[in-house]
């Protein structure tokens, strides 16, 4: 099977006369399974349904997006693999400098809230248009949801782009209810019953009995108690089995949300990652320049999809969801002998992982029928009792794919939840991971040292995270090895003031830690830390939040973080008398900063 067609060309050479759909996509075109615009094409395709893509076309001439005529069935538009607007801007709201979906990196291929834009011009040009919105960004902006670059609660994406509905989540199963629904004749404003969609109608009679009331959208937006109680509904109501539609009013529009679409089964999630796919960027898009995205996943494999880590300021139980499916170790085999026969492969696998690469099953069995607990996480600063810890099938495939002939390396890059790790006491997973599977460095995510961040971020205490780290180090000198841990941390997340700050600094002097980047808490809609960020409270506790917001204070927090780099004495000396702590400065070991 040839890629999908991206042009006029391509199409006729396919034999398409008019597509059924044109998938209008923010990133360059590269069909691999780690490209949800790929996957959505190619799910389509094996389906019976003609697809043409329209990659990064040029908005401000709206005759580009009739390079493929008007679609028999409907639009489906995505800004891309990541949010258009974290894809442009730093948490300092600075315009990045490179865009590693778009050829040769180059900034600008796409348009601020590309949904929206892309939405209003297909609109402009075709406008009997049913358009249908899918990605990460439409996703996480279904419902009324703060957004940090405007600072105000904005309304649904369904609204502000003129769209007819759009998928959430994982959207294999929904995209094909709605392509059989369009196929057999029916208008898309009466598509209201497909699981994991979002549609607005101004209907009464067309909002589930069922379903449950979030506050209005101007209540959300001018009562902060309001949007954390909608927030609250939403994250209870996340898992197929036991999720209720939920209806938020608009003005005269009322924004239903079907329950979520079941999670596939291992057997149909090893069926998405056979599909044909070419593995690569379209050569006629490669030609343009490289595209940098392909690098880091071109050898790694996708073993798992959900993650039931809960992690406070993650939105991945708002999207992929909280239940975990993995693929079957022949699929992972299959896919790992076929990059063996790459020209480019030199030996050497990448990741094999997903959201979280050692959680391979579900947390627990009772989740297989009842679904998630709405009100209780599974892992985090506290641990459900039910939770189990295997790593045994995980270990296995790892095993199989290091003695595949032409394998030389099997790197695990993804995140590993060091916490987990540390529950399993089968030793053996933890010992493999260190001989066999770090590549000089293992990236993990303490993200914070004081125990009241870490409660705010849902991550485990402090002390586990020492246990593991002496246990790594004793362990990788005992093999003979010289490794090291890479700690990815957080500044001014929501709970952090100067004092938490100062602690962490005074840990990573200690320990010799030396973070490379420092992530400032970026606030990004439908996720807990978010909430408390715009709030001030915990819709979890109900509690107040201390929350930096001011850029100087998160450049203190930032430059504490980096205290050993010059450019940064002087506003670490001023921040630590502010803050009473000057026993800091001086020459002592345990000192910070040198006088001025």
């Amino acid at each position: 099977m040839p890629f999908l067609p991206i042009d006029c060309e391509e199409m006729k050479t396919q034999g398409i006369k008019r597509p059924d759909f044109v998938l209008v996509t923010g990133d360059a075109y590269v069909d691999h399974p780690s490209f949800g615009a790929a996957i959505i094409g190619r799910i389509l395709n094996r389906h019976g349904y003609s697809v043409c893509v329209l990659s990064q076309p040029d908005w401000t001439d709206p005759d580009t997006f009739l390079t493929f005529g008007k679609p028999r069935l409907a639009w489906l538009v995505t800004g891309g693999n990541i949010d258009s607007m974290v894809n442009h801007y730093t948490v300092a709201k600075r315009r990045r400098k490179k865009d590693a979906y778009t050829p040769g990196g180059k900034m600008g291929k796409r348009p601020d809230r590309a949904n929206i834009v892309y939405s209003h011009v297909i609109r402009s040009v075709d406008d009997d248009a049913s358009i249908i919105l899918g990605g990460i960004e439409a996703s996480l902006r279904r419902l009324s949801h703060y957004d940090y670059w405007d600072n105000v609660v904005r309304r649904s994406i369904l609204i502000d782009s003129g769209a007819d509905m759009l998928v959430y989540g994982m959207g294999e199963k929904a995209v094909i209810g709605i392509a059989d629904a369009l196929a057999s004749g029916l208008s898309i404003n009466d598509v209201i019953f497909i699981d994991g969609t979002v549609y607005k109608t101004k209907r009464a009679g067309y909002v589930p009995e069922n379903a449950l009331r979030l506050p209005f959208h101007q209540t959300q937006k001018s009562d902060k108690s309001a949007y954390g109680k909608a927030f609250s509904i939403i994250e209870q109501n996340t898992d197929h089995l036991n999720a209720s539609p939920l209806v938020e009013q608009d003005g005269t529009f009322y924004i239903v949300q079907t329950i979520p679409a079941s999670v596939l089964s291992r057997e149909e999630l090893d069926r998405v990652y056979d599909l044909p796919f070419m593995r690569k960027t379209h050569p006629k898009i490669e030609s343009q320049g490289h595209v940098p995205a392909i690098d880091e996943v071109k050898f790694s494999l996708t073993a798992n999809r959900g993650c039931f880590g809960g992690c406070s300021f993650c939105a991945l139980s708002m999207h992929q969801g909280r239940r975990v499916v993995s693929r079957s170790k022949q699929s992972l085999m299959n896919e790992a002998k076929a990059l063996t026969q790459d020209e480019s492969f030199k030996g050497y696998i990448h990741d094999v992982g997903g959201p979280t690469a050692n959680f391979y099953g579900p947390s627990c069995d009772k989740q297989r029928s009842d679904g998630v607990c709405k009100n209780k996480a599974c892992i985090g600063y506290r641990v459900c009792g039910n939770l189990d810890v295997d790593h045994h099938g995980y270990l296995k495939i790892l095993r199989d794919l290091r003695n595949l002939k032409d394998v030389k390396k099997v790197f695990i890059r993804s995140g590993i939840r060091f916490d987990y790790l540390m529950m399993d006491e089968n030793r053996a997973f933890f010992e493999e991971l260190i001989e066999h599977h770090v590549s000089g460095q293992l990236k993990v995510a303490p993200e914070h040292v004081s125990d009241h961040v870490l409660k705010m971020m849902n991550k485990p205490p402090h002390s586990v995270f020492e246990r593991f780290r002496e246990a790594f180090f004793a362990y990788t000198k005992e093999i003979g090895k010289e490794q090291y841990l890479i700690p990815y941390l957080i500044s001014s997340h929501p709970g952090s003031g100067l004092d938490e700050a100062i602690e962490l600094a005074v840990y990573l002097n200690e320990t010799g830690f030396r973070p490379e980047q420092v992530q400032d808490f970026y606030p990004t809609p439908m996720t807990r830390s978010t909430v408390m960020f715009h709030t001030g409270i915990d819709p979890l506790t109900k509690e107040s939040v201390y929350v930096a917001k001011t850029n100087e204070e998160k450049k203190r927090q930032r430059a504490l973080l980096q205290f050993d780099r010059p450019k940064n004495h002087a506003l670490v000396r001023k921040t630590l008398i502010k803050a009473g702590r000057s026993d800091l400065i001086g020459h002592g070991k345990h000192c910070l900063v040198p006088p001025q």
